[in-house]
This record gives structure tokens, C-alpha cells and sequence, in this order.
């Protein structure tokens, strides 16, 4: 048990979930909407880091979508911040802990696709870990080797776009490209990564993927789409250029996810 796991216990007794999500830039908001609501920051739990990045609330929210139980990581840490791709580890371990059997990480990426403009979603099919980095780096046994054939599940990206066609909410699906950052990608990046076949690009989310498919969990995995890559548009890029259209693209993959929570129960 980790060392979180017990600070939990203090504040949410026999609290059992089912589904763990990771929240990205911008939607930090979903977790204020939960039922029966317990919000622990991660200063109170051991082995958890605050993010410096806005939008990133830094709180872990445990309670109810409907009748299924959830517990949300409210912001993550990313690899640029510390030059580690394990940052994530105890987070996502106490998640598994917590008797989660899914992952469902956001975050916010660019597009490669000009048809798939800011405000789009897009469910992740696969991924390129162009950062060569694991978040297993020094585990030991063979658990360490990780199979990540089909690691975003094809049957939950399956219910994800029954929904999403419930809701006549358009949702891309596509490959997504893991880069260290912070900054942005240069233009001869982005046409690099197109021609990998790269549909989308971010800082985050394959090490958390990893690490839940590490710890036995199911995972799923939605972009929402902020910017065309650089060199796509005249936009210049910026965090507050990402966060800024975040809201539109928040506002639809929120409702999409609490509409598919709501179902599972």
C-alpha cells in the first residue's frame, strides 16, 4: 500500500472506485461536479507533486458521475518539469489501489490534421513515444515489460464513439505524439511528425498510459484539440492561446465523459 493510500483512507473510509481519470489543462472544472465529494490536495498525500502549470488544480477528488464511483487526479505533473518520465508513478499506483479498473486521461494537443480544428476531440488509437523515455525505468521483474499492443482498449473506444453518436458530438480518433516540451514544436517538427502519421501532439499522457497498463488497468485516452500545429495557421502559439480555446473543446468532452460514466452504472 502506498503511503497516499492511507492518507486517503482518513478522509474517504472504504471509498472503492471504479474508474481513474486524469484530467489535462482546462478541464480541471469536471471534478467540481461530482457527487458526494471528497477533495484531498496533493500537499496531503505522500509522494504526490503539485504541477506549476495553470489550469492544473492539484487535488485528488474522489465521489459519484451518476452511480459510478470515481476518483480524479484534478492535474498532473509532466516530464518537462522535472526531467523525469515517473513523476505520475504514485498517482497512477494509488488510482490501481483505489480498485480502479480504467484509466481515462485528457489532455490538450495540437492538431496534425487540418480538418480537425480547435474545439475538436479526438479518442487516442496508439501512440508515438518520440521522448524515448518510461516511466518503468529501474523497475525491476518482468512486469516491466509491458505489452502495448491495443494499450488505449479498443472496447471502451468502441463505447466512447456510441456515445459520442448519441450526442451527435463529432470525435476524431487518431495516433498521438508524445513530445518532452515545454516549448511548442517547430514547423519542420510538425511536418516531421505528420509524415510518422501522427494525427495529434502533446507533453503528456503516454506516461501515464504506461504506467496503467504497468498496473493491470484498462486504459482510454481523449484529446481535445486546441491548435493546429505550427506552421498549419497564423495563430502564435502560447499557453494562454491553449487555455483560452480549451474552453470550447473542454465544454464537449466534459459532457461526453460524464455521459459515458453515467452509462456504465
Amino acid at each position: 500500500m502506498t503511503t497516499a493510500r492511507a492518507a486517503i483512507a482518513r478522509n474517504a473510509p472504504d471509498f472503492k472506485a471504479r474508474i481513474g481519470l486524469v484530467l489535462g489543462s482546462g478541464m480541471g472544472g469536471f471534478a467540481d461536479r461530482i457527487t458526494n465529494r471528497v477533495a484531498i490536495p496533493y500537499a496531503d498525500l505522500p509522494g504526490f507533486a503539485q504541477s506549476g502549470v495553470a489550469g492544473h488544480a492539484g487535488r485528488l477528488v474522489l465521489g459519484h458521475v451518476g452511480e459510478t464511483p470515481v476518483a480524479i487526479l484534478q492535474g498532473r505533473l509532466h516530464y518537462y518539469e522535472r526531467g523525469d518520465p515517473a513523476v505520475m508513478k504514485f498517482p497512477i499506483e494509488t488510482l490501481a489501489e483505489l480498485g480502479c479498473e480504467t484509466l481515462v486521461a485528457t489532455n490538450a494537443a495540437g492538431s496534425l490534421r487540418p480538418e480537425m480544428g480547435p474545439g475538436a476531440l479526438m479518442v487516442i488509437n496508439d501512440h508515438l513515444n518520440l521522448v524515448q523515455a518510461s516511466p518503468l525505468f529501474g523497475a525491476e521483474g518482468n512486469g516491466r515489460f509491458v505489452d502495448m499492443v491495443n494499450c488505449y482498449d479498443p472496447d471502451l473506444r468502441k463505447a466512447l464513439r456510441t456515445c459520442a453518436d448519441n450526442l451527435d458530438l463529432p470525435l476524431h480518433e487518431g495516433v498521438y505524439a508524445w513530445v518532452a516540451g515545454p516549448q511548442f514544436e517547430t514547423p519542420a517538427e510538425i511536418r516531421m511528425l505528420r509524415l510518422l502519421g501522427a494525427d495529434a501532439v502533446g507533453m503528456s499522457t503516454v506516461p501515464d498510459v504506461i504506467l496503467a497498463r504497468h498496473c493491470g488497468m484498462r486504459a482510454l485516452a481523449v484529446s481535445a484539440i486546441t491548435n493546429l500545429g505550427a506552421g498549419m495557421s497564423d495563430d502564435a502559439l502560447s499557453h494562454e492561446h491553449t487555455m483560452a480555446q480549451m474552453q470550447v473543446a473542454a465544454e464537449r468532452l466534459s459532457l461526453l465523459l460524464w455521459t459515458w460514466l453515467e452509462g456504465l452504472a
